[in-house]
């Protein structure tokens, strides 16, 4: 399997939190669907010194890079403009 390393970071606007925390059950029911098939290895949010997420960093797999597309089409975060900037970068987990 193809890992990636995607780090994501939220919108600024002073809106940004509520945003995401309106979209988060939606982004949450697919990484649940995603663990369940194998391809969701670790993930979580981005905090700022306040505490408040403003960001996401992830680690998935996938057997080709089409999945991964699909992954990005169909990702609540990224259609509904959660995340304002994202980048996704090949990745290999240490085997230990």
């Amino acid at each position: 399997m193809n890992q990636y390393l995607i780090t994501a970071f939220d919108g600024t606007n002073e809106n940004a939190l509520e945003h995401r925390m309106n979209i988060r059950p939606y982004h949450l029911e697919g990484v649940k669907k995603m663990k369940e098939k194998g391809n969701f290895i670790i993930g979580g949010a981005i905090l700022n010194d306040d505490g408040k997420m403003i960001g996401s960093t992830i680690i998935l797999q996938f057997e080709d890079p089409q999945e991964l597309q699909n992954w990005m089409d169909n990702e609540p975060y990224i259609q509904q403009k959660v995340w304002e900037k994202f980048e996704v970068k090949p990745f290999r987990v240490a085997n230990m």
